[in-house]
């Protein structure tokens, strides 16, 4: 089945899903998750100072300075992300209203985040601003090579963001951080329901198709943020501190998706081709397991030495 084909059998699902959305999100406002009451001018060219952050009596380390910057320019990005998901889901009908409604509750999460960083002086402005003109100026993004192929990464994606900012809040040590960080996430929690489900219901109607799509997208899956500047520092150090990492990566998102959700590894009545992309991806996950197992034993060991 090919993607025109798979769009129209998939049509009224997706206007299913759609309303479903709609009476499920919560309408949020950004102004008043921003703690406005902390912030002052900036002066002309001001040199930022760690000192001068306002983070409710908490402390921001480099770790969880590293997972905001990255989770903002990665907001940031959406003009290209949009793009992506209108050439893949075209403009009409309720894919075209999908692709819009979930563009229009993106664009709320860098306002929000880019409120806090301002107002409590979190981040060196001026670094962040040159770090966001060539992020957007670059445009670099994962794109998939097909409609199945971006059902599967937008699913992943979505939940792999969802979890980075959940996780990069409860690093803040500042409660209206960790709201901030919340709320975006709730949001990214809905957009991954979507496409999971979207994702299923494809599986359903053509795995002969799906299957390979999965193993391609499971085997070179990236997070939408390698144009930011630094960014295989800022992943390091996100890494290190278990904001997500690939012990993340393979628990909380791979496990869920491809083993319990989509239940590929029981699938029936595959073809050839599929089936060989079945028996890959299997191996992929099985290499996985023990890159995860190997990390989460030298955690252990590095936590049991420093408690020493």
């Amino acid at each position: 089945m090919d993607d025109a084909e798979l769009l129209r059998e998939l049509e009224p699902t997706v206007a299913s899903l759609l309303e479903r959305h709609l009476t499920t999100t919560k309408e949020w406002f950004p102004h008043e998750t921003i703690p406005y009451s902390r912030g002052r001018d900036f002066a002309p060219d001001e040199v930022w100072s760690e000192a001068d952050a306002d983070l409710g009596g908490a402390r921001l380390d480099d770790a969880a300075r590293s997972s905001l910057i990255v989770n903002l320019l990665t907001e940031d990005n959406l003009p290209y992300y949009f793009r992506s998901v209108e050439r893949m889901f075209g403009t009409d009908g309720a894919w075209g209203t999908w692709s819009k409604r979930w563009t229009a509750e993106e664009g709320r999460h860098s306002m929000a985040i880019y409120g806090y960083l301002m107002t409590t002086r979190a981040v060196d402005p001026i670094e962040l601003e040159r770090s966001r003109m060539a992020q957007v100026s670059g445009g670099i993004t994962p794109d998939p090579d097909s409609t199945v192929e971006g059902f599967v990464y937008l699913t992943l994606q979505e939940l792999a963001t969802r979890i980075a900012h959940r996780n990069t809040g409860k690093m803040l040590g500042d409660p209206v951080g960790y709201n901030v960080m919340m709320r975006v996430a709730a949001d990214e929690n809905l957009h991954h329901l979507f496409y999971r489900d979207l994702a299923t219901a494809a599986i359903e109607m053509s795995p002969n198709t799906l299957v390979p799509a999965i193993e391609k997208q499971v085997c070179g899956f990236a997070m939408p943020g390698l144009g930011i500047p630094g960014f295989a520092g800022h992943a390091a150090a996100i890494a290190k501190a278990g904001v997500y990492d690939l012990v993340i990566h393979h628990e909380q998102i791979l496990v869920p998706m491809i083993i319990r959700h989509w239940q590929v590894d029981r699938l029936e009545g595959l073809d050839a081709e599929a089936e060989q992309s079945r028996e890959r991806l299997m191996a992929r996950m099985t290499k996985s397991e023990r890159v995860a197992k190997r990390l989460s034993e030298r955690r252990e060991e590095a936590v049991a030495v420093a408690g020493a």
